[in-house]
């Protein structure tokens, strides 16, 4: 990018230590939290072994990280983005559509066929994005996956999370389940970090419900075809 248009993103990947400095507090202001999310030693580690580290940037500035690993879905080479994440002054400025085109560039380039990441299922903007606007497609429900998280984020929630997984070649159609099927919903709060806060008992009463409704269905072989502008997840189950 010849950086013509302020508002352009530029994604860049560091190699520096003051770079993956960067980036790690740039992490750690995303998701509020008062300890590292990643740390500069391990960023290092993972860049130098061949793994994916990258930062956006609007007008020269810093506003959005990315963290990632190789790692095999279906037994396929793949890249797996531990965690992206965007400044929210910049979440609607297409820096995220831009970030994940970076990994699905960089995944291509190095002979990788898929991207993978987990989401919380009960954000619905997160769903959203990645169902409707990447076409990626979760694949596995993950209960309380990484324990309790203290960040600003999170907010001490159990750490429910789907895997979602993306092709890298764009001409790969999602799988969709052989023979009759019949249609379901699962509807998600209108926005469960403020729910957090406001009214714990609420955020958890969802976190139950979307467990089980989304989590019985994957176990039983529904697929995910996509999530209404409502905020429900709309899954084809075998029957």
């Amino acid at each position: 990018m010849d950086g013509s248009d302020d508002n352009e993103v530029e994604i860049r990947s560091p190699h520096t230590i003051e770079e993956m400095t960067a980036v790690s507090e740039v992490l750690r202001q995303i998701w509020g939290s008062t300890k590292v999310i990643v740390s500069v030693e391990l960023m290092r580690a993972v860049e130098h072994a061949g793994g994916y580290v990258a930062a956006a940037f609007v007008a020269d500035n810093m506003v959005g990280a990315s963290f990632g690993f190789l790692a095999r879905h279906e037994g396929r080479p793949a890249l797996h983005s531990h965690i992206t994440g965007i400044l929210p002054g910049a979440q609607h400025a297409g820096v995220g559509r831009a970030m994940k085109g970076h990994q699905r560039d960089w995944a291509a380039a190095n002979g990788i066929e898929w991207v993978t990441w987990t989401f919380d299922p009960i954000v619905r903007r997160n769903a959203w994005f990645n169902i409707e606007v990447l076409g990626a497609r979760p694949t596995d429900y993950l209960p309380d996956f990484y324990g309790s998280m203290a960040d600003a984020v999170n907010a001490d929630d159990e750490s429910d999370r789907v895997l979602c997984a993306w092709p890298v070649d764009p001409s790969v159609e999602p799988e969709t389940p052989a023979g009759p099927t019949e249609r379901i919903e699962v509807a998600t709060p209108e926005d469960i970090v403020v729910l957090r806060r406001t009214d714990p008992a609420a955020a958890e009463e969802w976190r139950r419900r979307v467990r089980r409704e989304l989590g019985d269905a994957l176990a039983a072989g529904a697929v995910v075809t996509g999530f209404t502008r409502e905020g429900s997840y709309i899954l084809e189950r075998p029957i």
